[in-house]
């Protein structure tokens, strides 16, 4: 359906992309991965017209139908929600139009054989099918069902889109891309402003829809689910796997690991062919054996290995002071800005090591409680109090509005680092993959990945023991959110985390709350507990609201569609049933396995502080301070008393 060929793209004397060659055909699902900068939005800006390429083509048919959604898009001003989402079929209007005249003039002619005639024929066919293609839903329910999978509620669809902020005009701008039915879709990180449900809504209707994908998304789990081929940019070249992400990983590992071993091996051989031939060079009677051995060389097809770019995020948190056994607690909490309240009689307690998830809808109050945690913004109602010693460190989600864009990479840091610290600046830059010239760019021609970047480079400038980190991972690339997943893991603070990266979240966290309906709401549990629980609830509710109406292909998600089938709702029904009342059963005996395992980690993270401070007390070293290490030693003995007499009563409770 597309060729490129001998595609290069040149700036100056850079090269970023180096005589590329690949096909995509009506039935690819296809994941582009890269580093930041490698080019991945580049091919799709040339694929769409946008970006002409420095040699090389592109060839495709012309009537091909291509929906684009880049990262940086204009959002149309002075129309309602739905009125914008509906220009969507605009193309279907014009078409019921022309089907309108081309039937008038056939009506009016007489001339059945002749070869006009015939041509108003064909394209009155041609209208007909494409029409019969787009049949079955009305274009307004068709809308509705996507703009409510894409996170809108009833009372948006009247609100002009210029209420609304720039990640929901995105999704409005998606919503019209998915309604057009195109040939192909080019999603440039289309994850990026959607919420944990909007991304399963898509991931669902991607898996329906019947044309090619080209996607770029830095969510492992999106892509698994999605793709069917992975194609990787690297430096400027690019290698091609008819795989999903994750066994592209495993591939491209068995390709590097055989590589090296013929490399290795060609090369045992060509270094023993060289030494006979140094050895033998002059001796008359092996003159015969040196030359074949010679022309052999020469005729050789040597292995090489593909270049890799090895550079990669090291981050390793400095280790967290002691704070209070409570760090937040929050208790009948209400949120409001002036003329809005954004949720209300929230109650919330976040306790010494635990790692935290912060999730629901956008706009729903996420942001608006890490305020509070930081004293940016006091309660309407209710009380917010931050525990005892609490120092926190915040990553917020604009960092493009919190970084001085007139200041360097090096200076952003220089300005706010204090003590032995600044001598080492150049080092903790050099973990965050600024090296070199890098640490001399302006702040405002870095790309979003690398501020993001810069930004979690300030975390490690003091030792924290709250890390409250708003939407950490976007503009990431996987390599680097995965290196900062295992970093948060190890880190012995506390943590705050607005993600709707599910991969990102899951096994990091340990406790969710959960904005909704402005209602905050904890679960315990694991995410993928929490997801399909959402999902079950989000069917139903489907299932509910268009059960008369007939399913279109592809308007909404594939599992959505079977929804109506009259066998299948009283099995949906049941499944819901037993699921909410296993849940109901063991939502309170999880909550009490969560906070004793929790217990017994730091139980045994205490004990072993102590047998520590206790092997030097039995022979305190001349710098060693015997007055500070009883204190410690008495103030972890205090903290084990408590969890141990916690921990003994919630036993007694399970066991109950």
């Amino acid at each position: 359906m597309i060729s490129i060929g001998g595609l290069t793209v040149a700036y100056g004397g850079f090269t970023l992309l180096d005589n590329i060659d690949f096909h995509i055909s009506e039935t690819d699902k296809i994941g582009l991965v890269g580093k930041n900068g490698a080019g991945k939005s580049t091919i799709m800006k040339l694929i769409c017209g946008e970006q002409s390429p420095t040699s090389g083509h592109i060839d495709m048919p012309s009537n091909l139908r291509i929906g684009y959604l880049p990262q940086i898009m204009h959002h149309n001003r002075g129309r309602t929600v739905m009125e914008e989402t509906l220009t969507a079929f605009k193309e279907e209007k014009e078409l019921e139009k022309e089907m309108e005249r081309v039937s008038a003039a056939l009506s009016e002619r007489t001339d059945y054989e002749s070869p006009e005639y015939l041509t108003l024929i064909s394209r009155l066919n041609e209208i007909n099918d494409r029409l019969a293609l787009d049949s079955g839903e009305s274009p307004a329910v068709k809308a509705e069902k996507t703009l409510l999978g894409l996170g809108f509620r009833d009372s948006d669809f009247t609100r002009k889109t210029e209420t609304f902020s720039q990640g929901w005009n995105m999704r409005i701008e998606l919503a019209k891309i998915l309604l057009s039915s195109p040939d192909i879709l080019l999603l440039d990180e289309p994850t990026n402003h959607l919420d944990i449900e909007s991304i399963e809504w898509l991931e669902d209707y991607l898996k329906a829809y019947r044309g090619s994908l080209v996607l770029v998304s830095h969510d492992r789990r999106f892509l698994d689910n999605v793709t069917n081929r992975t194609i990787e940019i690297m430096l400027g070249h690019i290698h091609d796997y008819k795989v999903p992400y994750s066994k592209y990983l495993e591939l491209r590992e068995e390709r590097m690991a055989q590589q090296m071993a013929a490399y290795q091996n060609q090369q045992r051989m060509i270094e023993k062919t060289e030494d006979f031939i140094a050895k033998f060079r002059y001796k008359p009677t092996k003159s015969n054996q040196v030359q074949s051995r010679i022309k052999a060389l020469e005729k050789l097809d040597r292995i090489e290995m593909d270049e890799t770019d090895k550079a990669r995020l090291t981050v390793k948190f400095p280790p967290a002071p002691r704070s209070g056994d409570v760090v937040f607690k929050a208790s009948d909490l209400t949120a409001a800005y002036p003329g809005k309240t954004v949720f209300t009689h929230a109650d919330v307690e976040i306790r010494r090591g635990e790692k935290v998830a912060l999730i629901g809808r956008n706009g729903e109050g996420k942001t608006t409680l890490m305020r509070i945690i930081m004293g940016e913004l006091d309660p309407a109602a209710g009380e917010a109090k931050v525990g005892h010693n609490v120092n926190i460190g915040y990553y917020a989600q604009n960092q493009e509005d919190i970084l001085d864009k007139n200041e360097t990479v090096l200076s952003t840091l220089d300005r706010i680092a204090v003590g032995d610290i600044r001598t080492k600046l150049r080092d903790l830059l050099a973990q965050f993959l600024f090296r070199g010239e890098d640490i001399d760019k302006r702040v405002s021609v870095l790309s979003g990945g690398e501020r993001a970047r810069l930004g979690m480079a300030k975390l490690m400038l003091q030792p924290y023991n709250l890390l409250a980190l708003d939407e950490p991972t976007n503009h990431m690339d996987i390599k680097s959110k995965d290196i900062l997943k295992q970093a948060l893991k190890a880190y012995d603070g506390t943590m705050v985390v607005v993600s709707h990266d599910r991969d990102f979240l899951n096994g990091l966290v340990d406790k969710m709350y959960e904005f909704r309906d402005g209602k905050v709401k904890e679960h315990l549990g694991s995410v993928e507990e929490f997801l399909e629980k959402r999902k079950i609830e989000n069917l139903q509710e489907l299932e509910r609201r268009f059960t008369s109406a007939p399913a279109a292909q592809p308007a909404q998600p594939a599992k959505a569609e079977k929804a109506p089938e009259a066998p299948a709702a009283p099995q949906m029904s049941a499944s819901k049933q037993d699921f909410a009342a296993r849940k109901a059963v063991s939502k309170e005996s999880r909550k009490l396995k969560n906070r004793i395992d929790f217990l017994e980690k730091e139980i045994a993270k205490t004990e072993k502080k102590m047998a520590e401070i206790e092997a030097v007390l039995a022979n305190p070293g001349k710098d060693d301070d015997i007055m500070d290490l009883t204190r410690d030693y008495l103030e972890n003995k205090r903290a084990l008393d408590a969890m141990t007499d916690e921990w003994g009563d919630l036993l007694e409770k399970m066991e109950g």
